[in-house]
C-alpha cells in the first residue's frame, strides 16, 4: 500500500462521519414532530457504511469506508391520544417518530469522536512524512 493512502482511508472517514453527524442531527430535528399517520410521520434514519477493499484486487484508489446508503427505522412510531391535536387522525391518535433522543446524543458522541480520531491520523501521518523529507537533508 502506497504511503499517502493513509490520508485516502482517513479521508474517507472522516466523509462517512460527516453524512452519520448529519442524518443523527436530522433525527435530533425531528423527535419531537408530528404525524396525523404512520406515512406521514418522521422515521428515523441510520447511514450503512462499507469498508472498501477493492485495493487488494488491484484497483488502488479503493481503500477507506464508503457509504452504502440511508435507511429508516422501522421500529413501531409511538401513538398517543390527543384529539384536540389539529393533526389527529379520525381516532384522535397523533403519532411520533420513533427518535430516542438519548442513542442519537450517544451516536452523535461516537461519530464526532471517531472524526477526531480521523483527523489525529491525518496530522500524525503528515508529521511522521515531514519528519522522513527531514531526515534527507
Amino acid at each position: 500500500m502506497p504511503l499517502f493512502n493513509v490520508f485516502d482511508i482517513s479521508g474517507s472517514a472522516m466523509s462517512a462521519q460527516s453524512v452519520r453527524l448529519n442524518v443523527t442531527a436530522s433525527n435530533l430535528a425531528n423527535a419531537e414532530s408530528v404525524g396525523g399517520s404512520e406515512e406521514a410521520t418522521y422515521h428515523a434514519r441510520s447511514p450503512v457504511f462499507s469498508a472498501m477493499l477493492k485495493s487488494m484486487q488491484g484497483d488502488p484508489a479503493s481503500v477507506g469506508v464508503e457509504v452504502k446508503g440511508i435507511v429508516e427505522n422501522n421500529t413501531p412510531l409511538d401513538k398517543r391520544y390527543q384529539p384536540e391535536h389539529p393533526l389527529a387522525n379520525e381516532e384522535g391518535y397523533v403519532f411520533l417518530p420513533n427518535v430516542s433522543v438519548v442513542d442519537e446524543m450517544a451516536n452523535m458522541i461516537s461519530a464526532s469522536r471517531a472524526y477526531q480520531s480521523n483527523v489525529e491520523v491525518l496530522n500524525t501521518s503528515k508529521q511522521m512524512i515531514l519528519a522522513t523529507l527531514r531526515m534527507g537533508q
